[in-house]
């Protein structure tokens, strides 16, 4: 199944994982921390089963203004933390899945675009392209991220919150690598 189906079809706690863990991908090109993100996270654990349920969503909220303002000094370098800024100021707080829907499918979109920016490689494909699951001659950055983003889907679509750790694991993952790219890109430019 492809990307764009993944994510039309996922529920509001799978939308707001996904557009949490692209996130949580990026955070280093705002200069955040790895436990940066944690507190929305755990609001993520906290939900109730349905649709903007349980005092989870009200936290979300509480938990995203915290996090902007943690990130509010960091200083963007380039399209990428641009890119990456974009996603943390377009977060919704109010967890509804309309609402998310449009957020993870977002951050979707500018997470690809980030990684395909600090990959190397050359790209003939287009973002869009990638997301419909034509994956031929793809980069390696951006062919990781992408996996990442449809496995973090397919967990929550499997386990339900029981998918929210494995999720925060591939997340992590994908932080780290980015992290080395972007340390490795600083190096090359000093």
């Amino acid at each position: 199944m492809s990307l764009v189906e993944l994510i039309a079809q996922a529920d509001e706690r799978g939308l707001a994982t996904s557009g949490l863990a692209c996130l949580d991908r990026c955070v280093p090109l705002l200069g955040g921390q790895d436990d940066t993100l944690r507190p929305l996270w755990a609001s993520l654990a906290e939900t109730g089963a349905g649709p903007g349920a349980g005092a989870g969503s009200e936290d979300w909220g509480t938990c995203l203004e915290q996090v902007r303002s943690k990130l509010a000094s960091g200083e963007d370098d380039g399209e990428a933390a641009l890119l990456a800024r974009r996603m943390l100021d377009a977060a919704p707080a109010d967890r509804s899945a309309a609402e998310v829907r449009l957020w993870a499918d977002a951050c979707s979109v500018a997470s690809l675009q980030i990684h395909r920016l600090l990959d190397p490689a050359e790209d003939a494909g287009s973002v869009d392209s990638r997301r419909a699951g034509r994956t031929e001659g793809m980069p390696p950055l951006v062919a990781a991220e992408l996996r990442r983003q449809v496995t973090v889907l397919e967990l929550l679509a499997a386990h339900g919150a029981g998918g929210l750790r494995r999720a925060l694991d591939v997340s992590t993952e994908g932080r780290r690598v980015l992290r080395a790219v972007v340390s490795r890109r600083a190096r090359g430019r000093a």
